[in-house]
């Protein structure tokens, strides 16, 4: 991202949950009422076009062929990631760890998280658009969110989270969306060190692009546009793992792979058959692990989806 502005990849992603929820109820996956009000200008205009008859499926179509795949993975995404957090509430998380919050709007949506501390973490210029245009629309902020300002790249999160009223013994769910590929492997590697100290149980939901697309682009569909689009807004992809590695990769950091689908698998979900004729996008994915010793009941049986990469349904229990 360019210093001094808010992350555009975060606005394009408000942008797609803009679209979904312009759908009628019967066919969208998810509202979200605020994701309207972090857009600017030409994006604005998109939304209100999207309304128009005649522009409703016009607008994303035209989206899906500048960017095959990358709206429905997105929208995808969102809903997979609102029924992970949800289910985690019914198994008592106590706080909720936003990291790169970008424009998510969860904290204000989800009606399970007004009862629970909400740690929105990101980098202050991101955050600052953010604040003006929560205050905008909500005027007061919701006393259940916390705003840290961090750079990921320059600072660890064990320097400003305990200030934030953070409780390390908390059973918390960590999100972490659409990050780790803008990073170094020494700051993914920090902060998911600093997430396995979380509370035993804790769980972290964490995106992650397939490593192959950044050593040989041309075997995913659509990168060539997709990266130029990155380029013109000063962002790129600069970290990946191989799916059959991520397993190992997390046990080396006190974490255990629980589940990892990727987004052929996760718009086929939701999307149901018509999933089947969405191409490109499919080198991004989203994993589960948990805090602390893996599942017994896991363990017991030998094998689990998520041991072999891409097969795993994303679950919480």
């Amino acid at each position: 991202m360019r210093e001094g502005h808010a992350s555009r990849t975060a606005e394009h992603n408000a942008l797609f949950r803009a679209l979904e929820s312009a759908l009628p109820e019967s066919r969208r996956l998810f509202e979200d009422p605020l994701a309207r009000a972090f857009l600017t200008w030409p994006f604005a205009v998109v939304t209100w076009l999207s309304v128009v008859p005649g522009f409703r499926e016009l607008v994303p179509w035209l989206i899906d062929n500048r960017w095959p795949g990358v709206r429905p993975s997105v929208v995808a995404r969102t809903r997979l990631i609102d029924d992970a957090i949800t289910a985690s509430l019914e198994q008592h998380t106590e706080q909720l760890v936003i990291l790169g919050a970008g424009f998510d709007s969860r904290a204000y949506r989800l009606p399970g998280l007004r009862d629970i501390a909400v740690f929105e973490v990101d980098h202050p210029d991101t955050q600052t658009a953010k604040r003006k245009a929560l205050v905008r629309v909500l005027s007061v902020l919701p006393k259940h969110v916390r705003f840290v300002a961090i750079d990921f790249n320059e600072r660890e999160l064990e320097s400003v989270m305990p200030a934030a009223g953070y409780h390390e013994s908390a059973r918390t769910f960590i999100l972490w969306e659409g990050v780790t590929n803008y990073l170094t492997e020494a700051a993914v590697d920090t902060t998911l060190r600093w997430c396995a100290h979380a509370s035993p149980g804790s769980l972290l939901l964490f995106t992650y692009v397939h490593r192959d697309v950044l050593t040989k682009p041309g075997a995913f569909i659509g990168t060539e546009r997709l990266f130029a689009s990155l380029a013109k807004v000063g962002e790129k992809l600069t970290f990946g793992i191989e799916p059959d590695k991520l397993r190992e990769f997390l046990a080396k950091r006190g974490l255990f792979l629980e589940s990892d689908v990727g987004a052929e698998e996760y718009r086929e979900r939701y999307f149901k058959n018509a999933a089947r004729k969405m191409r490109g996008h499919e080198f991004y994915r989203v994993a589960l692990a948990r805090v602390g010793p893996p599942d017994s009941r896991l363990e017991r049986s030998g094998s689990t989806p998520a041991a072999q990469p891409g097969r795993g349904a994303l679950r919480v229990s």
